[in-house]
């Protein structure tokens, strides 16, 4: 049988790249689409030298243009794709009364029209295929109204957690699901970077769990929610945050 192929955006680091290595373990064919193509380059061939089971692609995720190349550019290399994880995003920490009109469109641009450029042009691909897998990567932020990412990060990812459930709906009889994975504070080399010590000490006294999250898990999770066999699982939020928030 032929491999399952999957795109990831925002592949290159972080969360991104837990994702990459999890679903090429998984044995899937994985193209990183990352607008840090290097980066993304250089993790494809250490995946797979030869280029047979990884390769890069130049994805502005704020562009839709960019994820039709994308589609095109997959289909060009292994003839098919069955999923999409919309990974992507970015913000900075600015207090929400100082959040300037270009900012705030910078992280909406990032963390949300990705969100609807990405399932636009997969699940038109995957609807008309009959089949097809895509996994929003959503945040606490945006189910609490938390600000340690900043107030527009967490109203980008809400509206993406809305997304999710208008896409699943649409798609549905179509073959095609749309979940999401909701994190909470995750150890992540970019959150010790980011957050002062003080800080973060703070964040996981909070946490019943003790302990930050895995990115490793939101990874298997992601897998899980692209299986063929996933089909009755649409529409959802898989909330994963150490206890944070429960409902």
């Amino acid at each position: 049988m032929s491999k399952r192929v999957v795109l990831v955006t925002g592949a290159a680091r972080g969360l991104g790249e837990a994702l990459t290595r999890r679903f090429h373990q998984a044995g899937y064919n994985v193209a990183l689409g990352d607008i840090a193509v290097d980066a993304a380059e250089a993790l494809a061939r250490e995946l797979s030298s030869d280029g047979s089971g990884a390769f890069a692609v130049k994805l502005d995720v704020t562009k839709k243009a960019d994820f039709e190349a994308a589609r095109d550019a997959i289909l060009d290399r292994w003839g098919a794709v069955d999923v999409l994880v919309n990974n992507a995003g970015a913000s900075k920490v600015v207090p929400v009364m100082e959040i300037t009109a270009g900012q705030f469109d910078d992280v909406i641009s990032v963390n949300l029209r990705s969100v609807l450029f990405g399932c636009q042009v997969f699940g038109q691909h995957f609807a008309t295929r009959g089949a097809g897998r895509i996994v929003n990567i959503a945040s606490l932020a945006g189910q609490n109204g938390g600000s340690a990412t900043g107030a527009h990060y967490a109203a980008a990812k809400g509206g993406a957690l809305t997304l999710t459930k208008v896409f699943a709906r649409d798609l549905s009889a179509h073959g095609v699901t749309v979940n999401a994975i909701s994190p909470g504070p995750l150890d992540l080399p970019i959150v010790h970077e980011s957050v002062p010590a003080e800080t973060l000490d703070n964040i996981i006294a909070r946490i019943p769990a003790g302990r930050l999250g895995s990115a490793s898990y939101i990874a298997d999770v992601a897998v899980l929610l692209a299986s063929a066999d996933a089909y009755f699982a649409n529409g959802a939020c898989w909330d994963i945050n150490g206890g944070l928030s429960m409902r």
